[in-house]
């Protein structure tokens, strides 16, 4: 199985393929053995539940986010604001941290 991109939890994405193509939203579960994210607002499904009064559970047509493929979203930097791949920058101090392949800057 290939390497995962270093994309993680609460990190801002845009979407650049599917039904919901340039948006972004903001990762709120990383699956790496699937090599799936969940992102806020994306995705969306309409899921059928049953009402469970033991979970609280009213039931009804619920909608909630679906995965979605990591090779279908792009970081957003937070420096130039575009979408961008993700380089590999070794500070002096030795740290690894992620960058931004346009501008360079570190993305934390």
């Amino acid at each position: 199985m290939p390497a995962m991109p270093a994309i993680k939890k609460n990190d801002e994405v845009y979407i650049l393929r599917g039904k919901d193509r340039g948006k972004t939203g903001r990762v709120l579960i990383v699956m790496p053995k699937d090599q799936k994210i969940v992102v806020e607002g994306v995705q969306m499904i309409k899921r059928h539940t049953r009402p469970n009064p033991q979970r609280n559970i009213k039931g009804g047509i619920v909608e909630k986010e679906a995965p979605i493929h990591v090779s279908n979203v792009a970081i957003v930097c937070k420096n130039c604001k575009e979408h961008t791949r993700i380089a590999n920058k070794i500070l002096a101090d030795g740290r690894r941290v992620r960058a931004c392949r346009k501008c360079g800057s570190t993305i934390e």
